[in-house]
């Protein structure tokens, strides 16, 4: 279940939603409109997402795994094959 930012609208507040507030909510409950403490008229803040984990991994192994081709820049418009199945070198000739 995401967590949602919210902040009042107006100047009617309470203690509680005076500088916003967050609530974990499902997905398919109706939107909020009010404060769960005061009634005020609340609107949802548009905020970055947390993204759990570090991602995935970049090293040789993991790439070839999943079917990719890693290339590393080697000069001027010339690219040498580190991992994966690809062509040895690519270049811009």
């Amino acid at each position: 279940m995401p967590i949602y930012e919210y902040q009042t609208s107006t100047d009617q507040h309470c203690n509680y939603c005076e500088c916003g507030f967050e609530l974990l909510r499902k997905i398919s409950d109706p939107e909020l409109a009010q404060c769960p403490e005061c009634a005020a008229p609340v609107e949802r803040k548009i905020s970055a997402p947390n993204i759990g984990g570090k991602g995935p991994s970049l090293d040789s192994d993991n790439i070839e795994k999943h079917g990719f081709t890693q290339y590393k820049k080697a000069g001027k418009g010339v690219y040498e094959k580190t991992a994966g199945k690809g062509p040895d070198v690519i270049s811009d000739n």
